[in-house]
């Protein structure tokens, strides 16, 4: 996708764009660029977010007039990822942004809603829309690797500012609403396990096992034998030092392997921020191996990110886009309604389902806020450009899941076709009252 420029003067394109906005959506912003005067886009005594335009880009990815053109399956798709444009000028260094990171993220969605109303009547669904049409990634082993490290390799140490003490890089579990991040992944690990049954001396796969956290946990706390995989080869090197120095080498292995070249029987698998990158047309297929992998008897849990749109497209107004440009190369997420129904294709039975959409955009709120208190020590791990995509991410993330343009759920499942005698009468046992 290719941004637009302009050759007219900043001043003369932007001011009447500004008085059109501004009868439309009241926005706390106000626009500057070199030479010209600033332009407020709402009535305020203080801007809360403060955007100075540097080149005809900067001024392009503001107005975003024109419908980009995409060449998709031999036919024209037309969309507005005003998102995209906008993440990507401000990544790219054609505009500067001032503000505190939460208020940024929604004077942007506010700009893109306000301008998709405008140019076709929203243009949420034609951006589904494209996605799904251009849905054909063929997630290879050499692609989904490589896609991994792009994501995950970034630096243990740039990792390590902004989460947990653990290192859980993804939805905590806030029992109560008042954990600190800390508690709150111990206790998602903890919950997982629990739902999941495990007991002293089972076998354990954990499927994308990050840096080791819930492996870790599962040997010392429940007394299971433990296999995590990771495509990341930094995962898997702090990941294995972290099961060194705490002992657990006789009881956890931590391995660098793609999913569908593991060899089971296990008597519990986890997969916990992972299958967002499985593919759409390649979750059937993940389901049976999952289901090929569990001894009989066995439960499987699966923690991932979902679309909310039913066709399975991608977030409204470019946020996708940007996303799969700068962090998540060939992610997709699915609707629930397509989870399941894979999941059953796969061979698998859902026991038990919970959402945790609020619980995810509370943990990218500590992660967002615990980002812009280290920006400091975080520029100085990795370059600006680098540093700007992970703040319009977690920010832009955390939008997401408040607004319900993605969701997070939690699968309990188990080999399809047994009896039922086996399962618990009530979901006490997941709150730890078996």
């Amino acid at each position: 996708m290719r941004l637009s420029t302009t050759t007219q003067k900043p001043d003369a394109t932007l001011s009447p764009w500004a008085e059109r906005l501004r009868q439309r959506v009241n926005v706390p912003l106000l626009v500057r660029w070199q030479g010209g005067r600033a332009l407020p886009l709402g009535q305020f005594d203080q801007p809360r977010v403060t955007m100075d335009v540097r080149d005809a880009t900067g001024v392009a990815a503001l107005l975003s007039p024109s419908l980009d053109h995409l060449g998709l399956a031999g036919r024209a798709v037309h969309l507005l990822p005003h998102l995209d444009h906008l993440g990507r000028a401000y990544v790219e260094g054609h505009v500067d942004i001032d503000g505190k990171a939460q208020d940024i993220i929604d004077v942007a969605w506010r700009l893109a809603e306000a301008d998709a109303h405008q140019q076709a009547g929203g243009s949420g669904w034609l951006g589904r829309m494209a996605h799904r049409v251009a849905d054909a990634v063929s997630h290879t082993r050499a692609q989904d690797s490589a896609a991994i490290q792009h994501h995950y390799d970034v630096s243990n140490a740039f990792y390590a500012e902004w989460l947990d003490p653990g290192m859980v890089y993804s939805c905590a579990y806030f029992e109560h609403g008042d954990e600190t991040l800390a508690e709150a992944q111990q206790k998602k690990i903890d919950h997982i396990l629990t739902k999941l049954r495990l007991q002293p001396g089972q076998t354990l796969l954990d499927i994308g096992c990050g840096w080791g956290a819930l492996v870790l946990r599962a040997a010392s706390q429940f007394g299971a034998r433990c296999v995590g995989i990771t495509l990341s080869q930094k995962q898997f090197e702090l990941a294995t030092e972290r099961v060194r120095a705490a002992g657990l080498q006789d009881r956890v292995e931590i391995r660098l392997q793609d999913y569908r070249d593991v060899q089971g029987p296990f008597d519990r698998v986890s997969s916990v921020g992972m299958f967002e990158h499985v593919g759409l047309k390649n979750l059937s297929a993940y389901f049976r191996i999952i289901h090929d992998l569990l001894a009989p008897g066995g439960w499987a849990l699966n923690h991932g990110i979902t679309s909310t749109d039913p066709q399975n497209g991608a977030t409204s107004y470019g946020g996708g886009d940007f996303i799969d440009r700068y962090v998540f190369p060939n992610g997709e997420l699915a609707h629930i309604g397509t989870v399941l129904t894979t999941l059953q294709e796969g061979g698998l039975e859902a026991v038990d389902i919970e959402n945790l959409r609020r619980h995810y955009a509370r943990t990218l709120q500590c992660w967002s806020d615990a980002f812009e208190a280290k920006t400091e020590r975080l520029k100085q791990l990795v370059d600006e450009k680098t540093w700007r995509i992970w703040r319009v991410y977690l920010v832009g993330c955390q939008w997401a899941f408040e607004h319900d343009e993605i969701a997070l759920y939690q699968i309990l499942c188990r080999r399809a076709g047994q009896a039922p005698d086996g399962l618990p009468w009530s979901r006490r046992w997941v709150y730890g009252a078996a």
